[in-house]
């Protein structure tokens, strides 16, 4: 292998102030005042925030590049109003450019969005990802030749647990509607990324196939797997097995999502469950298929990280 890279990592350990700031923005906007300014943050804040976590399990594991993304859990899109999301993405997006900077070697940045149901919503509940409502994004992806990672936040309803509950609803929800529609006709560059393994679509991939076929629809394989890939944050071993014996290797991007939805060993393999690279290792395939799993795939689902990638000779 050349290069590991990491599609799905978030900055989840942060340093104080910039999380103490979130929490006086929202009382701001609750009590109908303007929030404090973002407090300073210097460098070695950060540098301790990453040096102690993400950086440190990486070279533990044996990865190489991370593609680094806010806290999902925080990003709370139901929070406030467009203002609101919008300042926060806004020093969420920041504070990931400026770990780039401190350390371009293994961390590339990728943004959230800022969005707000009272602004987001065309209709009173949450329309289709194939609603044409989206289509000026979809559009501004494809100019940019960039693709985007289908990941839920926290949940607002208390009885939908977020990590174990909602993200793993949400991509299977996300798969679904993607195989009614046919937002891939219109736009035929457009990639997504639904992450931890695609939630349940893989172990219930004949549902979708039969599916395809009673709503009149193309087979997987042209109607969605040209466009849609899973990553690996799948926390056990014949979960990876099942993901890699039903998807085709081509569809699948290496990812930990390291220091975030599950941080505890495993009492049954004594590693820490978000520890996916061990899984992969252990997988039955080629050494070609490993190596597109890991390095591949990524650069083509991402072509611009491949050329930078290129210019720095790798």
């Amino acid at each position: 292998m050349s290069l590991i890279i990491d599609c799905h990592g978030h900055y989840t350990v942060l340093p104080k102030g910039h999380d103490a700031w979130r929490e006086e923005q929202k009382a701001a906007f609750k009590e109908g005042r303007q929030p404090p300014p973002y407090p300073e943050i210097s460098d070695d804040e950060i540098r301790e925030t990453i040096e102690s976590n993400q950086l440190k399990l990486i070279k533990e594991r044996g990865a190489d590049l991370t593609i680094f993304s806010p806290r999902a859990s925080a990003m709370a899109h139901h929070v406030g109003d467009q203002a609101v999301s919008e300042e926060w993405a806004i020093r969420c997006n920041d504070l990931i450019y400026r770990v780039t900077q401190l350390y371009p070697e293994t961390f590339t940045g990728v943004c959230m969005l800022p969005q707000s149901p009272k602004t987001n919503s065309p209709t009173a509940s949450p329309c289709s990802m194939t609603d044409e409502y989206w289509f000026p994004i979809y559009e501004a992806m494809c100019e940019r030749d960039v693709p985007a990672m289908i990941h839920v936040s926290g949940s607002c309803n208390p009885a939908m647990h977020a990590t174990g509950g909602f993200y793993i609803a949400a991509d299977t929800v996300a798969f679904m509607q993607l195989l009614q529609g046919d937002l891939f006709g219109r736009f035929p560059n457009l990639r997504f990324i639904i992450p931890h393994g695609g939630g349940g679509v893989p172990f219930h991939w004949g549902r979708y196939r039969g599916l395809a076929d009673m709503l009149k629809q193309p087979s997987l394989d042209t109607h969605l797997m040209n466009n849609v890939f899973f990553d690996t944050c799948v926390y056990h071993q014949p979960g990876i097995d099942l993901l890699a014996e039903v998807i085709e290797t081509k569809n699948i991007l290496f990812g930990s999502e390291m220091v975030g939805a599950v941080r505890g060993i495993d009492p049954q393999t004594g590693h820490y469950f978000d520890d996916t690279k061990r899984y992969i290792d252990a997988l039955d395939i080629s050494d070609d298929k490993k190596h597109a799993i890991f390095e591949g795939n990524a650069r083509k689902v991402f072509p611009r990280l491949d050329s930078q990638l290129k210019e720095r000779g790798l």
